[in-house]
């Protein structure tokens, strides 16, 4: 299994997946990081697994359709079998979608349908989860399509809410979670155990 990585900003998904695969935990390739941000950490972190690297965004293709098309071409030429949107801030455009249908999984840091949509990533999912007063939140796996969180939910796992918790501490625990969860995930995926 071909894995290519979408990621904007720390890409710490991506690096529990690569310490999987290294590790022996999982058994896959990682074909490909895509990145719109060329000062992202996670690229250093591509770059020192020796994970290709392709940077790609709206200063290196104004126009949205050839963007799109350029995000195709990377993900074909690198063969892969599954995309990993890891931190991607960015929604795809329709002929990654189309070309990839299916087979293009989000980390979302709550319990979708729960705090899921435009605008709802990172600490404003935790701020809204803590202004809610829930006790538990968690982490969703899920396909993607052409609306934000949307797509069918493959995986969840809960995650408390302690008392006295902040945005901050929160954070920490579901990241936590969200490393070990997608491991898990795309084992499952690659056994088959969980249909895509």
């Amino acid at each position: 299994m071909n894995i290519g990585f979408l990621a904007s900003h720390r890409g710490s998904n991506m690096q529990a997946v690569l310490d999987a695969i290294r590790e022996g935990v999982l058994r896959a390739h990682p074909a490909v990081l895509v990145c719109n941000n060329r000062n992202a950490e996670a690229t250093l972190r591509a770059a020192q697994q020796n994970v290709p690297v392709d940077v790609l965004n709206s200063v290196t293709h104004p126009d949205p359709g050839a963007l799109d098309e350029a995000i195709l071409d990377a993900l074909r030429r690198h063969e892969c079998d599954l995309i990993v949107l890891a931190g991607f801030m960015k929604k795809l455009g329709p002929r990654v979608l189309s070309a990839f249908r299916g087979r293009i999984i989000n980390i979302h840091p709550s319990l979708l349908p729960k705090h899921g949509g435009q605008g709802m990533y990172g600490q404003n999912v935790h701020r809204a989860v803590l202004a809610g007063g829930e006790t538990v939140t968690g982490v969703s796996i899920h396909l993607v399509n052409e609306e934000y969180d949307q797509g069918r939910i493959l995986a969840q796992a809960e995650v408390p809410v302690a008392p006295g918790d902040t945005v901050e501490s929160l954070s920490a625990r579901v990241l936590d979670c969200e490393h070990r969860f997608l491991v898990e995930t795309l084992v499952r995926i690659e056994s088959d155990e969980i249909t895509l």
